[in-house]
């Protein structure tokens, strides 16, 4: 596709329609006169085109580009271009068909620009997609190169060759356009995105909700018949019950009376024994402050003395001991820091002397070096300003002797040159003739060829081998050492694996009601499905609590849990057992937690700190859950016996409770405890998480072992198969020796020997021939810019001397930097000359104090024994008066015991009174309780028969 004419119409200086025809298919050029509209041709065809950056086309806007902006009438401008479109191969997407193209572009002044595609209007997008697809892009860096930018273009580096070859195939089209769709897409994955954030958000929370309504909708309907149905039931049930409890009533409160009248009379005599026990404790605590008083008193003062007298003398002593301990670090410190000092003085003064040594007199060398280099540099450059020469006396003569110089080594470099490639020739003889000899021995020489190929089979070998030794290294490295190390770390497991496991076992003999053994009922019985004793399912969240939990749980400790009633049949039936058992099934067993209302106003009323429900001061399983609650759903575990006993006994809390020492109350009026151990050392539950901790701890250990030992067998393989290779790599070491003597004494060998040489010396030969033609290069480089200098001798004079001015420069700031560093030098010298003098008197003082301590030691060493002394005649005068103090201390601790028994007794008739009184307050409830129900029980008897007689009489 090519243009074959254009039409312009009132664009920049054609204000007539012009129509310009005749364009060549290969090559087209625009003559004229200067202003004669040439270029606005150029610019015709890239505004058509679809140009972007209109300064390329010599306008700030489109409406300059038309003619005088408008203001002559001319309101618009039209491009018009016919296209030749008979090479469909190179013709545009899409429009094949068409033989010729006409595009015209017009831009109207304060109005808009439009395409038209053979009369047809057309979008910019389509017009551009239609160029590109021909490879004409008018908006490429490249597309139009304008005067003064073809040296550029001409001097483009490869990246930018490449980018114009781009530009020109047009493959930067599908760039753009894959950068467009990747937007697009983008913009729809974000659209898709927002819809299912809304559908997982909104949509199906909503459709989730509404279905979960309509199931609630459904079983509500379902509750409402079940409640018709079930309230004829309880109204019956009510009656039946009403009618029973009302005579039921009636034998109770006989009975509740006769217990109360009884709990009153005991009551009465506890009254009467706790003020008989508390006279007579009157009566001890009179004796013993008239008999002892003032006996123990005059000892105590005499004690207090002692150990007032006892504690100054301490005081002292310390206070002495203390002294000497600081001066004797003190003494120490001097001494280090005596040394300390020493050293520093040393290394100091080694300091200085280095300042002033090799490297000061090296400095002071090279000043006076670069002073004479400055002063030859002067003279070189006075020398070359008056014009006796380009050089100092170190430098051969003139120009002219410097070409011939050149010269001459150029020729040298090219004898030496050819003297090689001589060499060459004769080399590559000998080492063809060599080679054709040594063909012609291996051919008739069979066994010298097996040799060689066995030679390279034993040199792969003992490689293979030494990679094999050098991964089982490896191996022992990543495995903790080789197998002695291993053996001794297997040794160490072992014997601490039986320790623990000793110890275990020894534990465990403690626990044989803990130890539910037996034989599997059944071929390949799953033993998962007999999860043990119910005291080895759980943990304590805190050891005070196991008197509590272990009351809390009684029995039931020791009932077995199984996973269903099938397993426990079986395990009973055919298990083998030795001693009775209660099973548990999981699947079928149902306790019954507190409810959380009642926890928390128990907590509420009386702290959460002092009361709390059994079930949650053990760890479990949450499979167990089922089991535990029916263990330990109902009680609480309460802090003190007071705490106990008013939660058992609170109205709408009523349960049972048990105290962190053992006793239990029960709201149904039963108290025990009192008698056990209340330290928690001796409680079974302490002693089996002791056992816990040693089997979890003999497990480990025993895994341990057991890997240690996979460790160990694995170290054995590798040092048997370490002491195999080793064997096979001596072998074949000897077998290698051997052969490479019997080679080595072969014409065979001795003929390779000599051709690797002559390769050898060849391949050297041709390295030098490289390397000298390379210096037969530099060499002919040097002879013409030697016959150029002496061509340009004035130019050369010129650049010798700034050459000799840039010397003297360089030279005085090298004189300058070496003077800065020499002086820098000397000021370094003498501060650590001045360093090292202090130095010296620091530790001249620390000597003077260091004296002075040591004679404070001494005297602080008779001071500490001084106090000492003083200190042991207290401590006996204070053993002296404890003893006398013991003496009444006894007779007033034997009458304190008397009082003590009585008051032991007193209290424990009160909490006999206080549990009486608790007592004859439930029995009062109860009677008062039981009064109410039996009226309410005769009232609702009387309205359920009235109701009955209306509804027979309806009937």
């Amino acid at each position: 596709m090519y243009i074959k004419s254009m039409v312009i119409d009132g664009f920049k200086s054609y204000c007539q329609r012009t129509e310009i025809p005749g364009f060549d298919v290969q090559f087209n050029a625009i003559t004229g006169l200067n202003g004669s509209g040439k270029s606005n041709i150029l610019d015709a065809i890239c505004f058509l085109l679809g140009i972007t950056n209109l300064s390329h086309v010599r306008a700030a806007n489109l409406q300059e580009l038309v003619y005088k902006s408008g203001q002559a009438g001319i309101t618009k401008a039209t491009v018009s271009i016919v296209f030749d479109n008979r090479d469909k191969t190179a013709s545009p997407y899409g429009y094949e068909q068409f033989d010729e193209l006409t595009i015209t572009r017009q831009v109207v002044v304060g109005g808009k620009n439009k395409y038209l595609i053979n009369g047809t209007n057309a979008t910019n997008t389509r017009v551009q997609d239609l160029f590109h697809s021909v490879q004409l892009n008018v908006n490429n860096p490249h597309f139009l190169i304008m005067q003064g930018r073809i040296t550029k273009v001409l001097n483009m580096k490869p990246p930018e060759i490449l980018s114009l070859l781009e530009e020109a195939a047009s493959t930067k089209l599908y760039e753009n356009k894959k950068e467009a769709a990747l937007k697009t897409i983008e913009k729809k994955d974000s659209k898709l995105r927002e819809i299912d954030r809304v559908l997982y958000e909104d949509i199906t929370p909503t459709i989730r909700k509404l279905r979960e309504e309509r199931s609630s909708y459904l079983e509500y309907q379902k509750v409402v018949r079940e409640i018709e149905h079930l309230s004829k039931l309880v109204i019956a049930y009510d009656f039946t019950r009403l009618e029973e409890a009302k005579q039921r009533s009636k034998d109770d409160l006989a009975n509740l009376e006769s217990t109360l009248s009884d709990a009153k009379e005991k009551l009465g005599q506890l009254n009467s024994e706790k003020d008989t026990v508390e006279r007579k404790i009157a009566d001890l605590t009179q004796e013993r402050q008239t008999l002892l008083g003032s006996a123990l008193e005059e000892a105590e003062h005499s004690l207090s003395e002692c150990q007032k007298m006892e504690a100054v003398a301490a005081g002292a002593a310390s206070r002495a001991a203390e002294h000497f301990r600081t001066v004797q670090n003190q003494l120490r410190s001097l001494e280090t820091q005596s040394t300390e000092m020493a050293c520093q003085l040393a290394d100091k003064q080694r300091a200085a002397e280095a300042a002033a040594g090799s490297e000061f007199k090296s400095l002071e060398e090279a000043a006076l070096k670069a002073h004479e280099v400055l002063s030859e540099a002067q003279s070189n450059l006075a020398a070359t300003t008056s014009g006796l020469g380009g050089g100092s006396s170190k430098h051969s003569g003139g120009l002219a002797e410097q070409a011939r110089v050149a010269e001459g080594q150029r020729v040298a470099v090219e004898t030496e040159l050819r003297q090689l490639e001589m060499r060459e020739k004769h080399l590559t003889s000998e080492l063809a003739s060599g080679e054709k000899k040594l063909a012609s021995l291996e051919a008739k020489d069979e066994k010298g060829g097996r040799d060689v190929q066995k030679r390279r089979q034993l040199t792969e070998k003992i490689e293979s081998l030494n990679k094999q030794l050098e991964t089982l290294k490896k191996a022992d490295e990543a495995a903790g050492g080789d197998e002695a190390t291993i053996t001794e770390k297997f040794n160490g497991q072992s014997r601490e694996a039986r320790r623990l496991q000793a110890r275990c076992e020894e534990l465990g003999r403690q626990f044989h009601q803990l130890q539910f053994e037996y034989v599997d009922p059944e071929p390949n019985f799953d033993r998962r499905r007999v999860f043990g004793v119910v005291a080895k399912l759980f943990d304590l969240v805190d050891q005070k609590f196991a008197i509590a939990i272990e009351v809390a749980a009684g029995g039931k400790l020791y009932n077995v849990v199984v996973d269903t009633e099938q397993t426990g049949k079986l395990v009973l039936e055919r298990g083998q057992l030795k001693r009775r058992v209660t099973m548990l099934p999981l699947n079928r067993i149902r306790g019954s937690s507190i409810p959380a209302a009642v926890v928390n106003k128990a907590q509420s009323i009386f702290g959460a700190d002092n009361v709390a429900p059994a079930i949650s001061l053990i760890r479990y399983p949450p499979h167990l859950q089922p089991v535990m609650e029916f263990v330990f759903g109902g009680v609480f575990v309460c802090s003190s016996l007071d705490v106990a006993r008013k939660v058992a006994f609170y109205p709408r809390i009523e349960r049972k409770t048990v105290t962190y020492e053992g006793d239990m109350f029960d709201p149904q009026g039963t108290l025990s405890g009192g008698s056990r151990n209340t330290t928690g050392a001796g409680s079974l539950l302490t002693r089996l998480s002791e056992w816990k901790i040693a089997e979890t701890t003999a497990t480990e250990a025993l895994a341990r072992f057991q890997e240690t030992r996979q460790v160990r067998d694995a170290a054995v393989e590798r040092g048997r198969r370490r002491a195999d290779l080793m064997e096979a790599l001596d072998v074949a070491r000897h077998e290698l020796a051997l052969l490479e003597t019997n080679l080595r004494q072969s014409d065979t060998h001795r003929l390779r020997s000599d051709v690797g040489r002559l390769k050898n010396e060849l391949d050297e030969v041709r390295v030098s021939m490289k390397t000298g033609i390379e210096r037969l290069k530099e060499a002919t480089k040097l002879v013409e810019e030697a016959r150029w200098r002496v061509e340009h001798a004035h130019e050369e004079e010129a650049r010798a001397l700034r050459e000799a001015e840039a010397a003297v420069k360089a030279a005085r700031i090298h004189v300058d930097e070496i003077e800065a560093a020499l002086k820098e030098k000397q000021t370094l010298k003498e501060t650590l000359r001045l360093e090292a003098d202090e130095m010296a008197k620091e530790l001249e003082q620390i000597k003077t104090s260091l004296e002075q301590t040591r004679v404070e030691l001494g005297n602080a060493e008779l001071e500490v024994a001084r106090n000492n002394e003083d200190l042991q005649k207290a401590k006996s005068a204070l053993a002296e008066a404890r003893k006398a103090m013991e003496c009444q201390r006894k007779l007033a601790d034997d009458v304190a015991k008397a009082i003590q028994t009585a008051k032991n007794e007193a209290g424990r008739i009160k909490e006999v009174i206080s549990a009486t009184g608790c007592e004859i307050d439930r029995i009062a409830h109860d009677l008062e309780v039981q009064t109410k129900e039996s009226k309410e029980a005769g009232k609702k008897v009387g309205v359920e028969r009235r109701r009955r007689v209306l509804n027979s009489s309806n009937c």
